[in-house]
């Protein structure tokens, strides 16, 4: 089974990031490498004129540079819901989609992590 891990800082920085832009959402893409079983998360990338409001983000995967350590992509629900919509599931980017729930406070509860057919993958934070 697949497994997401996270170091904390880039966690609580996505919550703060997504605290600031709310009631709009948020939009980044995650990169990494796989290890094993693993999906370990290095960094982020903030898409070029990527764009967000209420209730959408969206950016133009055409004018990103070719980059194979891109493993997913994050944004937020302003709604608090951390399900993934059929949207987020058709235009994920990468293997994960992780979807940061308001009121964006908590590492492990306003965060969830799904692969690309919606089902449920666990993390850890270090």
């Amino acid at each position: 089974m697949m497994r997401v891990v996270f170091k904390r800082e880039l966690i609580e920085g996505l919550l703060e990031y997504a605290k600031e832009a709310h009631p709009n959402e948020i939009l980044v893409l995650l990169r990494g490498k796989k290890k094993g079983t693993e999906i370990i998360i290095e960094s982020v990338v903030i898409p070029p004129f990527s764009i967000g409001g209420e209730g959408f983000a969206s950016f133009n995967p055409y004018l990103l540079p070719a980059d194979m350590s891109i493993v997913g992509s994050v944004h937020s629900h302003p709604s608090g819901v951390k399900r993934p919509s059929t949207q987020d599931l058709l235009y994920g980017f990468g293997p994960i989609i992780v979807i940061l729930g308001y009121p964006y406070r908590d590492p492990i509860a306003d965060v969830a992590v799904f692969d690309r057919e919606g089902n449920i993958v666990p993390f850890k934070l270090f």
